[in-house]
């Protein structure tokens, strides 16, 4: 059976002598929204920096690498956010699937093409940094009722070879339409940042739906699968292990959300540790631990915490 353990002052002692870096989720970790978890930015920054004596053994600074599914903003969007909110980070250090996927379309299919591109200012900043033309962003809307429409209105790019769905708060009818249109077109390339259902709302009724919501319909209307590069998916890793020297034995796994957070850590072989405030309860995760699902159990984090600000307080 899958088991998980609640932090405690001694398993962080274990926990710190056993690694030396840190990837950690972002929105329901880090923040909700523009309010930090309380604690958050102080508990990085003294894993960061720290030489402390624990138990009369000398513990290391740890390497923090941020890694958010959130493809709504780039690497300097997000570190101008993290520093707002207190945070010690470098551009280097960020991870969103808006960079992955410009990576991936640079350096791992050498794509030379125009793209179709669903997604926020992120998406449209890191395309422009890696040289990806593209077109598709901001509002595409109809007057009147779609069927109405002549098919020769509809006009579509000739040089557009490839379609990239992200977070897109204009979604809209045409845009489905373009977009499975062109993934007509044979060797069109399909990607989507990530397949997140929601985004962490606290205190709320309102579900606010993921870029995963977004990517499906695509899917359906085109009869295609897109190559998502989001967590779990083992392609943000790599991304990371190409810049830094991670060792997985001695990197953990922060996040809030199990089927993707924690499964990234576990599909690549590294620790994990949940924290409950962002989409996943305690309960949840002590249900999936004695589930007998074994999907279920794989998504049982080796620990748990209240929050990251708990965990600082584990530091002192």
């Amino acid at each position: 059976m899958a088991t998980c353990r609640k932090l405690t002052k001694q398993l962080m002692k274990e926990l710190l002598d056993s690694i030396d870096t840190i990837l950690l989720d972002c929105d329901g970790v880090l923040w909700h929204s523009n309010i930090a978890v309380p604690g958050a930015a102080e508990t990085i920054n003294k894993l960061r920096s720290m030489m402390y004596t624990c138990h009369f053994s000398f513990l290391q600074g740890k390497q923090p690498i941020f890694v958010t599914n959130n493809s709504t903003k780039s690497r300097l969007q997000y570190q101008e956010k993290f520093t707002k909110m207190g945070f010690i980070v470098s551009k280097d250090e960020i991870f969103g699937t808006a960079y992955c996927a410009a990576l991936y379309l640079k350096h791992k299919l050498n794509f030379t093409g125009k793209v179709y591109l669903m997604g926020m200012s992120g998406l449209e900043e890191e395309m422009k940094l890696h040289g990806i033309d593209y077109i598709g962003t901001g509002p595409d809307n109809v007057e009147g009722q779609i069927l109405d429409h002549r098919a020769d209105n509809v006009v579509l790019d000739p040089d557009v070879n490839g379609v990239v769905v992200g977070f897109d708060q204009y979604f809209s009818f045409m845009k489905l339409l373009k977009a499975a249109s062109y993934l007509k077109r044979p060797n069109s390339v399909f990607i989507g940042t990530n397949i997140d259902q929601q985004f962490p709302m606290r205190n709320s009724e309102l579900i606010m739906p993921g870029t995963g919501s977004l990517v499906r319909p695509v899917e359906v209307a085109s009869n295609r699968t897109a190559t998502t590069l989001g967590k779990p998916s083992k392609f943000m890793f790599e991304c990371i292990q190409e810049k830094f020297d991670v060792n997985p034995e001695r990197t953990i796994m922060i996040g809030d959300r199990l089927n993707t957070d924690i499964l990234l850590g576990k599909n690549c072989g590294l620790k994990t540790l949940a924290v409950l405030t962002g989409v996943t309860s305690e309960e949840e995760i002590l249900g999936y631990q004695g589930s007998e699902k074994e999907k279920e159990r794989e998504l049982v984090p080796d620990l748990y915490i209240e929050s990251i600000g708990h965990l600082g307080k584990l530091l002192d």
